[in-house]
């Protein structure tokens, strides 16, 4: 591939897109068809519901308007990251011990669930479950790290603090305080990750229809039809996967998220005496910062590091610029490698921080609003909605099923948006 299709340039060089397996061509849409589901975006939501439903027998159509793996699956840092952003305590205090504690199952047995289909379906995609780290540039993040390993560690899970000089053996540098880490984490190629699910889904009898955007949907006597240009889909069920490129599809779905940019560059693969101290067991890393910074290295020994972007074209560059900066800062020995990648897409961040499950209309159920989580939380959403497709009752699903509410003034969302974060590291350089 090369490049992201019909994507503006400074957001398109990705490495994941450069260095992705084959994939079919999947065409449009062009006929008038029957399903028992429409599955609406082909990303790690849309996928999994789609291969959780296959294998259980039902016809299964996913429309997408461009390719499996175009939005934010395939141009993420391919970070597997457990859990949600509120720690255990948290969710079941604002949900009831019940529902709070399924979440927390749920959202925490994330890993397990991208590793378990990565394994059972042979999925080439560079699975590497080393763990993920969380460093801590405070002293205040650092005690909320620990509190929140504690909360994990009494449900049973391997999350573990990490001493100042455990995290810089780890990471190769010393500029964080401690941190920890969850063993349920780990990488992966993510655009590989959507290819390996979406091809999984068709061998279990689903069909992908690429380049086959939605321009509506309408219910009428239980069935539901969903509109693209080419064609339609008539279905007793749809499940609507489109996250932080919602757009109109559903309103007030796409008001009830934030599309956030986030941007990452990459090197060319680093000669075995520098990759060998940086990172050297290859773990995944997010710090602690409120704008924070992720960073990795692939399986062929790239070092990749991302973070919050910009919406015009200028200010992307000049936060790709930034994050290299960074990136040579934390490890002066990246000073003189060539970076060969620079991309970005949109995320979708909602305001308790929680991912949505919401009913739209009789039939048709939407699911979006990762927060930066989305390999593990997305292709779990994916399972809970091919639940709620296949039958189970709202109530017993494994998230809560709420009202969609729209973000106030969301039209000015980005007028707002440099000045909040320009706040925010500010906060983060004195350190509160």
């Amino acid at each position: 591939m090369g490049v992201i299709a019909n994507e503006r340039s400074v957001l398109s060089h990705s490495l994941w897109a450069a260095t992705a397996n084959d994939a079919p061509d999947r065409p449009a849409l062009a006929d008038d068809v029957t399903s028992d589901c429409v599955i609406i975006g082909a990303g790690f939501t849309g996928l999994s519901a789609a291969l959780h439903l296959a294998q259980t027998g039902a016809r299964i159509t996913v429309l997408e308007a461009e390719t499996p793996g175009w939005g934010a699956s395939g141009r993420n840092g391919g970070q597997v990251n457990p859990g949600l952003q509120d720690g255990p305590d948290a969710l079941e205090a604002q949900f009831g011990p019940e529902i709070g504690r399924r979440m927390t199952d749920v959202s925490g047995g994330g890993g397990d669930l991208v590793f378990g289909l990565i394994a059972q379906h042979g999925i080439d995609c560079d699975a590497n479950r080393v763990g993920w780290i969380r460093a801590a540039h405070t002293r205040k993040a650092l005690d909320e790290l620990e509190s929140l390993a504690d909360q994990w560690r009494a449900r049973g899970a391997v999350v573990e603090p990490l001493s100042r000089d455990e995290l810089t053996r780890l990471l190769g540098v010393n500029d964080y305080l401690g941190g920890t880490i969850d063993r349920r984490g780990g990488n992966l190629h993510p655009l590989n990750y959507a290819l390996g699910l979406a091809d999984a889904a068709e061998r279990h009898g689903a069909q992908i229809f690429g380049d086959s955007r939605v321009m509506g949907y309408t219910a009428k006597d239980g069935l539901v039809t969903v509109k693209t240009a080419g064609g339609s889909v008539t279905a007793p069920k749809v499940l609507v996967c489109t996250n932080a490129y919602t757009g109109d599809l559903g309103k007030p779905l796409g008001k009830s998220v934030m599309p956030v940019t986030s941007v990452q560059v990459a090197t060319a693969p680093l000669s075995d005496n520098i990759a060998q101290s940086i990172l050297p067991e290859g773990h995944a890393v997010s710090d602690s910062r409120r704008v924070l910074i992720y960073f990795r290295k692939d399986a062929a020994g790239r070092f990749i590091i991302g973070g919050r972007g910009a919406t015009r074209d200028a200010s992307v560059r000049a936060r790709q610029a930034a994050l290299r900066a960074k990136a040579e800062q934390l490890y002066p020995l990246l000073k003189g490698v060539e970076w060969t990648h620079a991309w970005g897409g949109d995320v979708a961040l909602t305001r308790d921080h929680l991912p949505g499950l919401h009913l739209l209309a009789s039939g048709v159920m939407a699911g979006l609003g990762y927060n930066g989580r989305g390999v593990g939380m997305a292709t779990v959403m994916g399972k809970v909605l091919a639940d709620w497709a296949s039958g189970v009752p709202d109530d017993a699903l494994d998230f809560p099923v709420t009202k969609v509410r729209p973000i106030p003034f969301h039209q000015f969302r980005n007028l707002g948006l440099g000045p909040t974060v320009a706040a925010l590291r500010l906060l983060d350089r004195v350190g509160l």
